[in-house]
Parts: structure tokens; sequence; C-alpha cells
């Protein structure tokens, strides 16, 4: 009896070992930095168009992969909502200092949708003193510094959806799908749930078989009725449990999609400078870049804006910047169907493939033959 009792007791410390060995080299292999890493998975993917790199350097083409294929934006799609608060700032249509409730935030809170972005943000303003209210330019700030996708859709409501779908025109960005409320988009599971007295399997079917437009009249009228009869905690919390992760891959299927030629285009236009009045850069350029707070990079950079966007299955950047010689970037990276392996590695290295490209001569040639040689 001692004797399988000790096998037993064997088995299960090699098990325990092979599995913290596992566990070391796969945070080791997420943890590696290596640029060269976002190279080798264009590669990989180019074929399957999971993928889409667009890169412009002074004014060239650079880089052009799958540039005109559309992708789930995530966050990126951020962008196009702070070109309008700072187009309406600058007109007068709004006033960036009118305060804001936290509270009234809270409406388009659900937790744990944002990677606690919103929390983020909230505990940032509060290291200093307890405060229960922001201006609206905060609230701005708030959408692109942290990502929070309670003041995105908060500010969807303010500025109205419509006006925010006119930047898509008056840029002419022509693979540019119309933006929507997508944190509300996040009940309609419940939803239908609840209308249909269904199954979670009968309402992912649901979904994948929801043509787009009841999507987005769904989406729209869960929002403006969050504006009327907000969620209680308890409600958001059940909303919650619904979202596994076939639910949340048909969400992240039908996020805005765009491609990465359309915000190569936006880029150019926020780099320039020339495109959009100096009356509308003055509230602009405060929310789009958040780097230059960074002294390093006020060094070496005139300017430089970014966002960023993902989901357990997409990551995406869009990044402009204009360094002290004079050298202008564009860059619009989208990957979409990532593994978690691939998310992790992706999200790891894209920042030191940006850094290596802004300085480094030798790996931009490198980049540029190597790509457009496939």
């Amino acid at each position: 009896m001692n004797i399988v009792l000790w096998i037993i007791a064997g088995i299960l410390v090699c098990g325990g070992l092979v599995m913290g060995i596992g566990f070391w080299m796969f945070k080791k292999e997420i943890n590696e930095e290596n640029p060269e890493y976002i190279v080798q998975f264009i590669k990989e993917n180019i074929a399957s168009e999971n993928v889409s790199l667009a890169i412009h350097y002074n004014n060239e083409k650079w880089v052009d992969v799958n540039t005109n294929k559309q992708f789930p934006l995530g966050s990126t799609v951020k962008i196009i909502i702070a070109i309008e608060y700072a187009q309406q700032a600058a007109d007068g249509r709004i006033n960036p200092q009118q305060q804001v409730s936290l509270k009234e935030l809270e409406t388009f809170y659900i937790p744990k949708t944002d990677g606690g972005a919103h929390e983020a943000w909230i505990s940032a303003l509060n290291q200093s003193k307890n405060i229960d209210s922001v201006p609206l330019s905060e609230v701005a700030n708030g959408m692109i510094a942290y990502s929070s996708n309670a003041n995105t859709e908060y500010l969807m409501h303010v500025l109205g959806l419509q006006n925010i779908n006119e930047v898509l025109k008056s840029l002419d960005l022509v693979d540019h799908e119309l933006l929507y409320p997508s944190t509300s988009a996040t009940y309609i599971p419940t939803q239908l749930m609840n209308e249909k007295n269904i199954t979670k399997e009968e309402t992912l079917k649901a979904m994948k078989n929801m043509d787009m437009a009841e999507y987005r009249d769904r989406a729209l009228n869960i929002h403006n009725n969050w504006l009327k009869n907000p969620l209680t905690d308890e409600e958001k919390k059940q909303s919650l449990k619904i979202l596994n992760m076939d639910i949340q891959k048909v969400w992240s299927d039908r996020l805005v999609k765009a491609t990465t030629a359309d915000y190569i285009s936006i880029l150019e236009k926020l780099n320039s400078k020339k495109y959009f009045h100096e009356d509308v850069h003055k509230y602009l350029d405060p929310v789009l870049e958040q780097l230059m707070q960074n002294p390093k990079n006020r060094e070496w950079l005139t300017h430089a804006g970014q966002k960023g966007g993902s989901t357990a299955f997409v990551l995406t950047l869009a990044f402009y910047a204009k360094d002290k010689d004079g050298n202008q970037t564009e860059i619009a990276f989208f990957a979409n169907n990532l593994n978690m392996i691939e998310q992790a590695k992706l999200s790891k290295n894209l920042n030191g493939f940006q850094l290596k490209f802004l300085k480094e001569e030798k790996f931009r040639m490198q980049l540029k033959k190597e790509l457009s040689e496939i």
C-alpha cells in the first residue's frame, strides 16, 4: 500500500514539475522582447489575411500588406470620436470644461469588459483627492489614454452618433463601417435570452444569424434605454455570466471594421498638422498625443500620437510621429483571429517594433525588402 502511495505521489510531483516547467516556458516566450516577431508573424499570416500592415515614411509608401482588407478595429476606432470631439470644441458646439458626473459615466460601465481601463482611469483621477465630477476634456482624455469604453459611449451620446459618422465622409474613408455603441452591444445576448426565453446555445446561434442592421439597431436601442433606465449592479453581473468566449467572438467579429489604408489616410492628415485647423489641434493633440507627456520622447520627437485596440482575438494600432530631424512616420497594424500566445507576443513587441522602425535605418530597409518580396 505504501508503495502505491509513493508511486501516486511521484506521479503528482512529476506532473506538477512538467506543468511548472511548461508555465515557465510559456511566460518566458511571452515576456521575451523581439520586435522581429512582428515581421515573422506577418510573413506567416499574410496568406490567411489575418494581418494587415501599412507604413508610410516621409510620404513614401513603405509597407503595404493586405491594406484593403477590413478588420475589426477595437478601440482604435476611438480616434474618430476624438476628432469629432475636437471639432465640436473648436466650433463652440460643446464646452470642454463642462463638468460631467462620474456617476453619469457609470451608466455605460460594464465591469470586466474593458480590461480594467475605466477603473484605472478613476483610480488615477483619485490619486490626489476624491472627486465626483470631471471636465468633458478629461472624459475624452480617459477614452484615449486609458481606453475607457464607458467614456466612449458617453461621448457618443454628447457628440451625437450621426455627427461622429459624418467624420467618415469628411475624411473620405471608403471602407470604414459606421460607428455604433459596441459596449451596449455586449448586452444583446441578455436581451435575446430575456425576449425569447432561450438557452445560451440558442442565443449564440441567434446572434450568428442576426444581420448587421438589426445588430446595430439593438445596440443603439440598448444605449438609449440605458440613458433612461440604467442597469443595476446585479443586472450588470448577470449579463457578464452570458459572455462566454463563443459569444465574445461574435461580438468581436461584429465590431466596427475598417482597413489599414483608411487609417494610414487619417494618420497622414493628423501628422501633417495642416489638414485640420489649428483650433481643432488645440483640443485634439492633448488627447491623442499622450506620448509627448514623457520628457524622453520630447527630446527626439516633435509630436507623436497613437491609439490601439484589442479583444481576446484582435489587436490593432494606429500610430503617427514626426521626429526632430523632420522624418514623418505613419503605421497602421491590424490583426484578427489571434490565439492567446499570438495576442500576448504581439502586444509585447509592437512598441519595440515601432521604436526600431523610427530609429534604425537598417531595420527600415530590411523591413521594406522582406515584406515587398512576399
